[in-house]
């Protein structure tokens, strides 16, 4: 069956804030999301996303969304192993792939070149390694007991086994599992994103191949060029170079829904090898579209734990009489299927349960009390900052585009966000915290040395 070049089904565009035109966003008539930023400058940024990653797999497959990202740049029928990088590195480009609980995205910054020869040349190659991957046997490498991994041809996945030793190795890594561990129990992000070395090990190329089919499909994927750009020609090149070898319709999953956490949940680990204290707190946060919640958070997170103005440093660092806490700090992590609000710190280990009762009591507050007006001034224009930043470099914008396109799912949520952040009052974040950020509804993983 032939199968024709994609027709463009309709298009929008989207004003986008500190982007001088507003950015064109092409459905093409098999699902095939192309979207055009335009940044004035030489270099140019084209990437590719996959509504894919931990979320989508089962024990059977964990982490083969990770393999397969690595698997990805071993070549096609036109281009063997290597090529890739070797062409596109000789023209100072810069590829990288990363693989998360939501998504999958690989991506290419480079000079355009003076006629786009570069620019062209790079989306022939990009579009060949996301449509015509050959997974190769002699890549992959063959099955082996991860527990006696001294085999000789070390291929992909003794690559792969060796980065989940490295992060087992990791204290701040290690205790986030154990959290994430805690906080799902039966929601698919309860899976760590890199996998097992048991999986790794012997999960077969057919396997692989078969996962790849099902979700790096025309409907799963957004590809974005950012850079200063002819719209005309970069729609063009997409029609005749994203052209699939074959029809592939997309797989639809319903997910397990995490029952609501309704206790606390606490689990402690030891380690011979530390001689410091790791903890962490996680409270589940509202879906990424809850824009107004969502962004209430951002600003407790900016309140509690980000800087050296924020009320942990200041209080449980600068201000304490004895040392209590080396580090701490805040983050939200942003999942499609609903936020976490993490809470951490590195303690001296002989002080764990005064660690533990002075940042409870740093969130406690933020729940009864109303931050200030200055702290809110505060974070909002670090917020605003932050969100300039996210603007510099055709790179930034590639990846803020392709976040809101498959954790939002919905990219005039980054146009809507800093109107709703003016907008809000002390008085919401205050309900905000209360709502969320709740210590008998948290979890906690501690780390402390044997």
């Amino acid at each position: 069956m032939t199968i024709k070049m994609p027709e463009i089904q309709n298009r929008e565009d989207v004003v986008f804030p500190y982007v001088d035109k507003s950015v064109e966003i092409y459905k093409l008539d098999n699902g095939h999301t192309v979207i055009i930023a335009h940044k004035p400058g030489k270099l140019v940024n084209i990437s590719t996303w996959i509504k894919t990653g931990s979320l989508n797999e089962n024990d059977s497959i964990t982490g083969i969304s990770h393999f397969l990202e690595h698997l990805m740049f071993k070549g096609t029928p036109k281009n063997p192993a290597g090529e890739f990088d070797r062409r596109l590195e000789a023209k100072g480009a810069v590829v990288n792939a990363a693989t998360w609980k939501d998504y999958t995205f690989y991506y290419v910054t480079l000079p355009k070149g003076e006629k786009n020869e570069n620019l062209i040349e790079a989306l022939e190659l990009h579009a060949d390694m996301m449509l015509n991957p050959q997974l190769p046997e002699a890549e992959i490498g063959p099955v082996f007991d991860p527990k006696t991994p001294d085999v000789e041809e070390k291929r992909e996945r003794f690559v792969v086994i060796e980065e989940i030793r490295m992060r087992d190795d990791n204290h701040w890594t290690k205790t986030f599992d154990e959290l994430n561990a805690q906080m799902y129990k039966v929601h698919p992000y309860k899976r760590d994103v890199i996998g097992t070395a048991e999986v790794i090990a012997s999960v077969s190329r057919d396997t692989i191949m078969d996962y790849y089919k099902s979700w790096y499909t025309p409907e799963n994927m957004f590809t974005i060029i950012v850079g200063e750009v002819d719209s005309d020609e970069i729609i063009e090149l997409i029609r005749k170079n994203f052209v699939f070898p074959e029809e592939r319709k997309s797989t639809k999953l319903e997910y397990e829904q995490e029952p609501e956490q309704k206790e606390l949940r606490y689990v402690e680990n030891k380690r011979k090898e530390i001689n410091t204290g790791f903890l962490m707190f996680g409270f589940h946060g509202p879906k990424p579209g809850e824009l107004k919640e969502n962004i209430c958070l951002d600003i407790l997170s900016t309140v509690l734990g980000e800087g050296k103005s924020s009320r942990t440093y200041q209080n449980l660092i600068e201000k304490q009489k004895e040392q209590v806490f080396n580090v701490t700090g805040t983050a939200q992590y942003e999942f499609r299927e609903g936020n976490i609000f993490l809470v951490q710190g590195n303690f001296i280990p002989d002080k764990k349960e005064k660690a533990l009762e002075l940042l409870k009591g740093e969130i406690k507050k933020v729940s009864e009390e109303l931050i200030t007006e200055d702290e809110l001034k505060k974070a909002k224009k670090r917020l605003k900052a932050g969100f300039a930043d996210d603007s510099e470099t055709v790179s930034d914008i590639g990846e803020v585009i392709g976040h809101f396109m498959t954790v939002y799912e919905d990219i005039s949520c980054h146009a809507k966000y800093l109107d709703v952040l003016e907008g809000i009052s002390r008085e919401d974040v205050k309900q905000a915290a209360q709502k969320y950020l709740d210590l008998n509804k948290m979890s906690a993983s501690v780390l402390i040395p044997e």
